[in-house]
C-alpha cells in the first residue's frame, strides 16, 4: 500500500472515529442530571409561556431524535449553542479566548520539547556522568511537583514579594486604555505570560527529556550508530542525524497527543494565575454545570488529538524509511 492509499484509509477511519466521538459525547450529556431551568431559574416563578420559551432556546422541548441530527449538524457547521451560564453564543467565547490558550499552551509546549529533546540527546551522550546526574533529577523534582503548587510559589516570590511580574491577566491594557504602539503591547503580553508559562514549561520537558534519553540510549548501541562512529563523523552528527532520527518515533506519538489537548488548555495553571483562555473557561464550565460548554470542549478536544495522530502515523514514515505503509 502506498502513501496515497494509506493516507485515504487513515482518513477514513478518523471519520468514523469522529462519529463515534460525537455520538458517545452527545450521549454523555444526555444522561446528566439538571437541566437550564432547574440550574439558572426558578421554576415556580415562571409562567408556562416563559418555561416553553425557555425549554425552545435549549431545544428541551425536542425528542432526542430530533437533537441528535441537530446536535450532529450544529458540532461539524461550529453552531455549539448558548452557554447556560453566560448567556453568550459558545462560538464567541472560544474566540475570545482561543488565542490566549494557543500563546501560553503552544509556547510552553514548543519550548518543553525542544528543552527535552536536547538534553534527553545530551544526557543519553553523558549517561552516569555528573551532568546526567544532575539533569535527570531536576526534571524529575519539577514533573513531580503539582502546577498549582508551582503557581503559588512563584506568585508569592515573583509577583507579591518581588514585584516583577503581574498576577493575574494577559495584558495590563484594555479597549479604553490602549498600547501605545505594538511593541509595547507584545513585551506587555509576554510580561504577563511569562510565570504561566514558566510553570508549564518546567512542568512538561521532563516527560520529553525521560523519553529521549531512553530511546537514544537503545539507539546508541544499535549497529548504525557504531558504524557511523567508526566512519569518524563528528559526535554531533552522530547524535541528531543518525541515533535522534531514529529514536525519535515514541517522541512524535507523546508530542502529538500533547498537541491535540492543546485546546483543552491548561486548566490548574490557567486558575491559579486567572489566565483567560479555555483552561480557565473549562473550569468555569464544569464548576457551573455548563453543559453546552463542556460539551463543545470534549468535542473540540477529541477532533485535535485525532488529527494530531493522524499527522503523527504519516510523519512514522517520512522520518523512519524502514516503516512500511500497509
Amino acid at each position: 500500500m502506498g502513501l496515497r492509499a494509506y493516507i485515504m484509509k487513515r482518513i477514513i477511519n478518523s471519520l468514523i472515529l469522529l462519529f463515534f466521538v460525537l455520538t458517545i459525547n452527545f450521549i454523555i450529556f444526555q444522561l446528566m442530571p439538571g437541566n437550564p431551568m432547574q440550574m439558572y431559574a426558578n421554576p415556580s416563578r415562571l409562567t408556562p409561556k416563559q418555561k416553553e420559551e425557555i425549554a425552545a432556546s435549549y431545544g428541551l422541548n425536542q425528542t432526542i431524535f430530533v437533537r441528535y441530527p441537530l446536535y450532529i449538524k450544529n458540532m461539524l457547521t461550529g453552531q455549539f449553542g448558548i452557554s447556560y451560564y453566560r448567556q453568550d453564543y459558545v462560538a464567541t467565547e472560544i474566540a475570545e479566548r482561543l488565542g490566549n490558550t494557543l500563546l501560553l499552551v503552544g509556547t510552553a509546549e514548543v519550548i518543553s520539547l525542544i528543552m527535552g529533546i536536547i538534553l534527553g540527546v545530551i544526557t543519553a551522550n553523558k549517561r552516569g556522568g555528573i551532568f546526567d546526574s544532575a539533569v535527570v533529577i531536576s526534571s524529575l523534582t519539577t514533573y513531580s511537583l503539582p502546577t498549582f503548587w508551582m503557581g503559588m510559589i512563584f506568585l508569592l516570590f515573583f509577583a507579591y514579594r518581588l514585584r516583577w511580574f503581574p498576577t493575574t491577566g494577559t495584558s495590563s491594557f484594555t479597549v479604553t486604555n490602549p498600547a501605545p504602539n505594538i511593541f509595547v503591547y507584545i513585551t506587555d503580553r509576554l510580561w504577563h505570560l511569562f510565570l504561566p508559562a514558566t510553570v508549564l514549561v518546567l512542568f512538561m520537558y521532563g516527560g520529553y527529556l525521560l523519553l529521549t534519553r531512553a530511546t537514544m540510549l537503545e539507539a546508541l548501541t544499535e549497529d548504525y550508530t557504531l558504524t557511523a562512529k567508526a566512519k569518524g563523523l563528528s559526535e554531533r552528527t552522530v547524535l541528531f542525524k543518525h541515533a535522534l532520527k531514529n529514536a525519535s518515533l515514541p517522541v512524535i506519538t507523546n508530542a502529538a497527543i500533547a498537541f491535540g489537548f492543546i485546546l483543552s488548555g491548561a486548566i490548574i495553571t490557567e486558575r491559579v494565575f486567572l489566565y483567560p483562555g479555555l483552561g480557565m473557561w473549562t473550569w468555569e464550565a464544569i464548576d457551573n454545570v455548563d453543559h453546552p460548554v463542556m460539551q463543545t470542549i470534549f468535542f473540540l478536544v477529541a477532533v485535535c488529538v485525532i488529527i494530531a495522530n493522524f499527522i503523527a502515523d504519516v510523519l512514522y514514515g517520512v522520518i523512519d524509511p524502514r516503516i512500511k505503509y500497509g
